[in-house]
C-alpha cells in the first residue's frame, strides 16, 4: 500500500456504543476487500467556482475555472467496474453553491485488493443537468445576470447552456428507470427532477404533496413543514422498476425520529398519495441517528440504508448500513432495521487500511452513498464536503478526500 494512502486511511479509535433501537440481532459477517481514492483537490475544468465560501483547512478560494469533484451523495453501478457518482449541490448551502454545477460523474476505481491494485479512481464527466427548454417554472441562477447577493457576474457558460447549480438545486439522489431516463431527489422542494440521458430536463419539477421546506423557491402562503435540508436525500428504485421511494431526510415538523418514505408511479410520473402523512414507509431513528442519507434496494425483497449522526473523526458514534424489508413492520407501524455494518468497526484482514490493527473506520460526517456490487459485496463512497470535512485528517487539518471502499458480505 502507498505511503500516502496509508495516511489517509487511518483508524479512529470510537468511544461508547450504538444504542440501535428498533434493530434486529446483528446480520452478516463483513470485511473491508477494496480500498480506492481520489484526492480532495482533484478538479475539472468549469465556471470559477467556491466563489461565495470562506478558507478551510488550508484551501484558499475561489478555484479559477475549475469545479471540485467532491461531495459525492448517491452512485449508481455503470458498466465494466464503472459507477456514475451524483455530487450534491457543492458547498452545503444554497448560498455559497450558485457557481457549483449539477453533474454527474463517471468513476472507475482501481480498487486496492488482496490480490493487488494502485487504489486510484478515474473520473470523467458524464453530464450537466440543464434546463434549455425553460421547463423549470421559476428563476435559476442562469436567468440572472449576476450571482444572488453579489456583484459578481453569472458565468457565460452557464447562462448560455442553462446549466443547473446548487442554487438552484440540492440533489441527493438519483436512479435511471427502465426507459432510460433519471429521478433526481432535491432536497429544496422537495421535488423530484426528471431528465434525459444526458441531464435535460423534461418536465417541471414534481412537488412532493402536502411537503414544503423553507427553501422552496416559491415563497407562497403555505407554511413549510419540513426542515432546511431535510427534503430527499435516500431514492429507492423498486426491484421491477416501476416505483421510485425517495426518503426525507429529517422528520416532517412535529413528526419526532420518524422519517417518511413516498412512492412515485414511475409510469404514471406522479405520486400516490395526496396527504404527507399517508406515507409508504415509516422509519425510525436511533437515537444518536440525524438522518438517513441513503436507501437502496439490495437483493430479493430487502433493502439497505444508511443512517448518521453529525459528528466525524473521533467525535463520530453512528455511521451504520442497516437491513430493512419493507414487510417487516413493528406493531407501530414502523420498519425493523437489522445491522449489516458498523462503518466505525470494519473488520480488515487484509490491512488494506495499511494500519496494522486489522479493523478499519469510516469515520466520516456525511457518509452518504452505497451502491450494491453483486450478491456478496456493497460499495461506500463518502461525501468529503471539500474543503470543510475533517473526518480522517484531524491531525494535520487537511481536508477529507473522496473514498471509495468495497465490503464483502457473507451469510445474509
Amino acid at each position: 500500500m502507498a505511503a500516502g494512502l496509508i495516511a489517509r486511511a487511518t483508524v479512529f479509535t470510537t468511544l461508547g456504543t450504538i444504542a440501535l433501537v428498533g434493530c434486529t440481532a446483528p446480520g452478516p459477517t463483513v470485511e473491508l476487500v477494496g480500498f480506492a481514492m481520489l484526492p480532495a483537490d482533484y478538479r475539472v475544468a468549469g465556471p470559477t467556482s467556491g466563489q461565495f465560501i470562506e478558507p478551510a483547512n488550508g484551501r484558499t478560494p475561489p478555484f479559477e475555472h475549475r469545479q471540485p469533484v467532491q461531495g459525492f451523495s448517491a452512485l449508481i453501478l455503470g458498466d465494466a467496474g464503472a459507477f456514475l457518482a451524483l455530487p450534491d449541490n457543492g458547498f452545503g448551502t444554497k448560498e455559497n453553491s450558485a457557481d457549483f454545477l449539477l453533474r454527474v460523474y463517471e468513476l472507475r476505481p482501481d480498487f486496492m485488493t488482496p490480490e493487488g491494485g494502485s487504489g486510484s479512481i478515474a473520473v470523467r464527466s458524464v453530464f450537466i443537468l440543464r434546463d434549455p427548454d425553460r421547463v423549470i417554472p421559476f428563476p435559476i441562477i442562469a436567468d440572472a445576470d449576476r450571482y444572488p447577493g453579489s456583484d459578481v457576474p453569472v458565468d457565460p457558460s452557464i447562462r448560455a447552456q442553462r446549466w443547473l447549480t446548487g442554487a438552484d438545486f440540492d440533489v441527493e439522489s438519483f436512479r435511471r428507470v427502465p426507459d432510460g431516463t433519471y429521478y433526481f431527489g432535491d432536497e429544496f422542494g422537495p421535488f423530484l427532477l426528471h431528465t434525459d440521458s444526458t441531464g435535460r430536463m423534461l418536465e417541471p419539477p414534481i412537488p412532493l404533496p402536502g411537503v414544503r421546506s423553507p427553501q422552496h423557491p416559491d415563497a407562497g402562503d403555505q407554511v413549510p413543514n419540513l426542515p432546511r435540508s431535510g427534503g430527499f436525500e435516500g431514492m429507492a428504485l423498486s426491484p421491477d422498476g416501476r416505483a421510485l421511494h425517495p426518503l426525507l431526510e429529517h422528520p416532517l415538523v412535529g413528526h419526532e425520529a420518524v422519517l417518511n418514505a413516498y412512492t412515485l408511479d414511475v409510469s404514471a410520473g406522479r405520486y400516490t398519495h395526496r396527504d404527507p402523512d399517508s406515507t409508504t414507509y415509516r422509519y425510525p431513528l436511533d437515537p444518536l441517528g440525524i438522518s438517513v442519507p441513503e436507501f437502496t434496494w439490495w437483493t430479493r425483497s430487502d433493502y439497505l440504508v444508511i443512517e448518521r449522526d453529525g459528528d466525524q473523526g473521533p467525535a463520530a458514534r453512528l455511521k451504520v448500513v442497516f437491513r430493512i424489508n419493507p414487510d417487516d413492520i413493528d406493531a407501530n407501524g414502523l420498519l425493523v432495521k437489522s445491522l449489516v455494518v458498523d462503518l466505525l468497526d470494519i473488520p480488515d484482514p487484509h490491512d488494506l487500511g495499511g494500519t496494522g490493527t486489522g479493523q478499519f473506520t469510516f469515520p466520516f460526517e456525511t457518509t452518504e452513498a452505497v451502491v450494491v456490487v453483486d450478491d456478496s459485496t456493497i460499495g461506500i463512497i463518502n461525501d468529503n464536503n471539500y474543503p470543510f470535512g475533517l473526518g480522517r485528517h484531524i491531525a494535520t487539518g487537511e481536508p477529507d478526500d473522496n473514498e471509495f471502499i468495497l465490503l464483502r458480505l457473507r451469510g445474509h
